[in-house]
């Protein structure tokens, strides 16, 4: 039996966000669609508000046990507007702007057959509502004040890393100065330690970047500046600022990529820090004299909504009478250790820890901004391993 799901909101980036994360976070068939704000057809397992005082009308007559049936999206200020159209106060919120984790938690803690009022497990959760109606109070204020410590927690974040830009872009600048002889010769010895510091600076400028955007993320995200480029000169620019990093280990770089389809569009400086974050990663567990091949080429990659086709298990499965390119892939494959199975997708989470030495079982945050700004592209980003070694692919998609 299939789960129905409506979501009732005129906001298309919402939309988007609710097709990929509903298909992800749910197991089993569903229907998923999008619908204009009036009368509740029956029958649904689940209604989705995106609620804006003053423009979202309800249907009338809606009883107490249809309204728990509901999810509503609003911003905490208009809770108690919400509460008092609706007459509920035990109703199912988040807080906007939702994030992937909290809307992942409902479907998959909340469970939507239980939603059911004619199934056993229906008849449970209603028994236990009129039985414990202040439990639940109790709860979903717990949930909302969950949400606000999270947002509030998000801004401090985002505020404080604001705060390291200014000076380490000062440091930076003063060692481009002294690099570029502005005031006197620097020996070959000084020239050296310049250049680590310089090198030891833009890391950090990168990790205090890579933690803003994951703020930024939480709180909604900052939109691309999506524009046709090369993807090869994008590389091409990378390989030049990380060339220290290469010759400090003396790991030879090879390049084959393809040129670029008229029809890629990407934001550059997003796609330079995805490809500055890997090749860390790579020259990181690539022993010295070692290699990294970097590959770049047209490709197919079917964009299946259910998680069993989704990298690393089968990255590239195709409809096989599907002749036509609908991506750009790029492979990043080092002599490295291998990646162990198990953490081959773990690698790529925000809370990953990292277990030290030669284990890939975590890479950092830098992994995690990987997988966020492909995911903004609507593309992918995953690892496996090869005879030849651990590879890091990513695809973006043709317009």
């Amino acid at each position: 039996m299939k789960t129905q799901i409506s979501l009732f909101s005129k906001d298309e980036t919402l939309v988007r966000f609710f097709e990929e994360s509903i298909a992800e976070g749910l197991e089993g068939e569903f229907t998923f669609e999008v619908k204009s704000y009036g009368q509740v057809p029956s029958g649904l397992d689940l209604c989705i508000w995106d609620f804006i005082p003053g423009e979202t009308v309800f249907p009338r007559s809606m009883s107490q046990n249809q309204w728990r049936k509901h999810l509503f999206l609003l911003h905490r200020k208009n809770l108690g507007v919400l509460r008092a159209l609706v007459g509920v106060s035990d109703i199912h919120v988040l807080l906007k702007p939702v994030t992937e984790a909290a809307l992942r938690a409902f479907l998959g803690g909340y469970g939507l057959h239980s939603l059911d009022p004619h199934d056993d497990q229906g008849h449970r959760l209603t028994t236990l509502r009129s039985e414990h109606d202040e439990m639940l109070q109790i709860l979903m204020q717990t949930n909302l004040n969950l949400q606000e410590f999270n947002q509030e927690r998000t801004n401090f974040l985002v505020r404080s890393i604001h705060d390291f830009r200014a000076p380490l872009t000062a440091i930076s600048g003063y060692c481009g100065l002294l690099l570029g002889e502005e005031f006197e010769t620097p020996t070959s010895g000084q020239r050296t330690l310049l250049q680590r510091m310089q090198h030891s600076v833009r890391r950090l400028s990168r990790a205090t970047d890579t933690m803003f955007q994951l703020g930024v993320a939480e709180s909604g995200g900052a939109a691309l500046n999506v524009e046709r480029a090369d993807i090869g000169d994008c590389i091409g620019r990378v390989l030049e600022e990380l060339g220290p990093v290469f010759e400090s280990k003396w790991i030879s770089v090879t390049v084959e990529v393809e040129p670029s389809p008229e029809n890629l569009l990407f934001d550059t400086t997003r796609i330079h820090q995805v490809l500055v974050n890997l090749l860390e990663s790579s020259c990181k567990f690539t022993p010295a004299r070692g290699s990294i091949a970097i590959k770049g080429y047209p490709s197919f990659w079917e964009r299946r909504k259910d998680r069993a086709a989704e990298p690393p298990f089968a990255p590239d499965r195709r409809v096989w009478h599907l002749k036509t390119f609908n991506c750009f892939r790029i492979d990043i494959n080092d002599s490295g250790p291998p990646i162990p199975a198990v953490n081959a997708d773990k690698i790529f989470e925000e809370y990953t820890s990292y277990s030290g030495g030669q284990d890939r079982s975590g890479t950092g945050l830098g992994m995690a901004v990987c997988r966020m700004i492909l995911s903004q592209h609507r593309g992918r980003v995953w690892a496996e391993n090869r005879a030849t070694g651990a590879v890091y692919s990513f695809v973006l998609p043709l317009s």
